[in-house]
């Protein structure tokens, strides 16, 4: 029998109490070997109610010879750090996303992980849900006819100030948050050709951080990609293609409950049909390929560094629609000399 993966987890980020550390309880294929942070009382704290042992500091998990992984929740702007610390200690890697806060440095980390033979793994969960593979299925055998759109949105509502997506020197944001949900939607959905042809995005200049936005991306084909996403926004969770013939909707798309049983919502020639599908637990799946990956030499994603290149370019073309042109220089002077 395949031993399971001992597992260590850097910090105790909130995301990771509620949902991943319970994953790594209820699977025979991890177990929590321990707890990692700065402040040894939360250490402690976390470590008893996980039954495992409490280590003062992330790098002594990653001197820790009974870790073989570590997971990484820290703040985006510390992912690429302590990735890259646990990579040159031997550990596999799970991290949140973004991987890093550059597609050059998601580069690096992607090929260094290559070279030492270890698994290198972004939590994004949603690909994990099987629903997506039904949407595409469905897709490609011209339930909708030829497709000619694709949109995706997620937002949420803000949350308070002090929160880290609004800090930024830790990498905070809303592309870098909830912007890395539909763009990879964009590429599972249309493929790893997609180019960025314009984007805008909200600042909160008193913060320093985008708290949303919009882009197009399109195929070489011509077929679009829509996508929005913020952190001050109504809830929005969803994607739909659109084609010749009829639309696609995938609601819950990114974050649903282990026990919400998807609905896709097929629209043709002025009727409705409703695809039921099984309840499924992305967390638990996801958790179960980290495994896999550790213990099968699996070798990283490309779509990760894909999505870096491109939220990189969405961020690039939002910063550059913000900036005043010509015109508007001249129509400011103007108003100034008024």
């Amino acid at each position: 029998m395949t031993p399971p993966v001992r597992i260590a987890v850097l910090g105790a980020a909130d995301f990771a109490r509620r949902r991943m550390l319970p994953a790594f309880a209820a699977r025979e294929d991890v177990v929590l070997a321990a707890i990692a942070s700065r402040d040894p009382d939360k250490a402690r704290a976390l470590a008893g109610a996980h039954r495992c042992r409490a280590l003062h500091g992330y790098a002594a998990a990653l001197e820790d010879d009974d870790v073989e992984a570590v997971y990484v929740p820290l703040p985006a702007a510390l992912h690429a750090r302590w990735v890259r610390a646990a990579l040159l200690a031997g550990k596999h890697v799970l991290a949140e996303k973004p991987l890093a806060t550059t597609a050059g440095e998601t580069a690096e980390l992607l090929d260094l992980a290559r070279s030492r033979g270890l698994a290198l793994v972004e939590n994004v969960l949603f690909p994990h849900h099987s629903q997506h593979a039904r949407a595409r299925e469905l897709v490609a055998s011209g339930a909708i006819g030829e497709l000619r759109s694709f949109r995706a949105e997620f937002t949420v509502p803000r949350r308070a100030e002090d929160d880290i997506r609004y800090r930024a020197d830790l990498g905070g944001g809303a592309l870098s948050d909830t912007g890395v949900y539909p763009v990879r939607a964009a590429l599972l959905a249309l493929g790893d050709d997609l180019r960025v042809a314009g984007a805008v995005a909200v600042r909160d200049a008193r913060l320093g951080v985008d708290t949303g936005g919009t882009a197009l991306l399109h195929t070489p084909e011509g077929v679009s990609a829509q996508l929005a996403f913020g952190l001050d926004d109504a809830y929005r969770n969803t994607y739909a293609y659109a084609g010749t013939e009829g639309r696609l909707t995938v609601g819950r798309a990114f974050t649903p409950p282990a026990d919400h049983a998807p609905v896709l919502r097929l629209e043709r020639g002025g009727e409705v049909t409703e695809v039921r599908l099984a309840a499924e637990d992305q967390v638990a799946r996801a958790v179960g390929a980290f495994a896999h990956a550790v213990r099968t030499g699996g070798m990283p994603d490309p779509d990760v560094l894909r999505q870096a290149v491109l939220l990189e370019d969405i961020a690039a073309r939002a910063a550059v629609a913000a900036k005043p042109g010509p015109e508007e220089n001249e129509l400011k002077d103007f108003r100034h000399v008024e």
